[in-house]
């Protein structure tokens, strides 16, 4: 049954690659002008965005002081923050006709180049918060695979308008068991769990797995993902450093070292398949239900037992800092500092803290985009629409041009 249903989806995946390739290429023809292709219909331009438009999005990527200040100062107005926001009845009922929401968002619904139509990735998406839709449009490419988790906690109507999004892609699906989340506790885990026990069983096409949560946004376009995973050559990159000497439960199982990391990962589906299926890793998982953030220790852990696909040796030397893991990028208030600090790792932060990360301001941009990683975290569309604005203008413009 299993291998049935992998199959049913696997078809209706290359019967929708074919049909979005051919609607596309039809609408180009429409497109044509002078006898070559244009490209600029998919741009977000003022006429597509809402109140954000006000801002110079060029020259607050630049770090421009006086950009940023009329950013900032539009960002403390209430009737600015009332207008940007986007509410759930709008997709609940914009999605009743997939193919024009798809259209007036702008979805790439046929694969951008041959590279990325043969390395297809695997998203696990643990979500609650209204940023979802603009997350997955970032990240959206028909040949990747996408598992929703929505938090059992979320109000009905996020719920709704989820649900209502995820039924317009058929390569976009609700997990089959969702939990209700709790801060650094084990539901957390489960909820990445389910979506990758679903993500391995529907397909077996994609190459990599990357979890994201609603509070991330990509800072690399598709294309750029799939070389830079291409480029690690079945290795998983995470955090995973020697652990420090808090307090402990009982030894874990196996006499296994335990190595600190975080939630967000980028791993091979090797990786996963071990997750799911073996013996050693099912006993790591039920020793750290009752422990405190299992999500901050697990992977990294998981990362250094030797055979598992991906990973590496348990020695010291193989430690990854998260600043040189291509999984998230996360500004933490102990490690802020001057510009000119020798102690400091990055600059301030340009926003606010939330348990001491950095909620991204639109200051914060320039150095967010010179940087390596995958995704960010943390952004809030009501604490900082504009820095969501800007972001998602400049991946698109990205986008278009490696079409060129």
């Amino acid at each position: 049954m299993r291998l049935l249903k992998r199959g049913r989806l696997s078809l209706l995946f290359g019967l929708t690659l074919v049909l979005g390739s051919m609607w596309m290429l039809s609408l180009l023809n429409e497109l044509r002008t002078d006898g070559s292709l244009t490209y600029s219909w998919w741009e977000y331009t003022d006429v597509d965005g809402g109140p954000e438009k006000q801002c110079n999005c060029s020259a607050i990527l630049q770090g421009e002081t006086e950009a940023l200040e009329e950013a900032r100062l539009l960002t403390l107005r209430e009737d600015f923050q009332k207008s940007v926001e986007i509410p759930d009845e709008y997709y609940i009922n914009a999605a009743k006709d997939c193919r024009n929401f798809k259209l007036s968002r702008k979805y790439f619904t046929f694969p951008l180049s041959k590279e990325e139509e043969e390395f297809p990735l695997a998203f696990s998406m643990v979500v609650h918060h209204k940023n979802f839709e603009r997350l997955l449009r970032a990240i959206y490419a028909p040949q990747n695979i996408y598992c929703v988790h929505v938090d059992k906690k979320s109000e009905t109507s996020v719920f709704a308008a989820i649900m209502a999004i995820t039924s317009c892609f058929p390569n976009v699906f609700m997990v089959r068991r969702p939990v209700s989340v709790v801060y650094a506790a084990w539901p957390r885990v489960q909820a990445d769990l389910n979506c990758m026990a679903d993500l391995y069983n529907a397909s077996t096409e994609w190459k990599y797995f990357i979890n994201v949560c609603g509070q991330d946004f990509p800072l690399k376009t598709n294309l750029e993902m799939v070389r830079m995973l291409r480029s690690l050559k079945g290795r998983n990159s995470m955090e995973s450093e020697k652990n420090g000497t808090g307090k402990q439960k009982e030894p874990p199982p196996f006499n296994l070292p335990i190595f600190s990391g975080n939630a967000y990962i980028v791993v091979s589906r090797g990786y996963i398949r071990s997750v799911l299926e073996e013996d050693r890793i099912q006993t790591l998982i039920e020793w750290a239900k009752d422990t405190y953030s299992p999500d901050e220790f697990l992977w990294a852990t998981i990362q250094r037992i030797p055979g598992v696909p991906g990973s590496t040796r348990p020695n010291r030397k193989y430690d990854m800092t998260d600043m040189n893991a291509v999984a998230r990028l996360v500004k933490w208030q102990g490690h802020e500092g001057p510009q000119d600090s020798l102690d400091a790792v990055y600059s301030e932060c340009h926003g606010n803290h939330v348990r001491e990360i950095c909620v991204y301001g639109a200051g914060d941009l320039r150095w967010i985009i010179a940087q390596h990683h995958l995704f960010a975290n943390k952004f809030d569309i009501d604490t900082d629409p504009i820095a969501i604005y800007c972001l998602e203008k400049y991946l698109r413009q990205k986008v278009l041009a490696e079409l060129h």
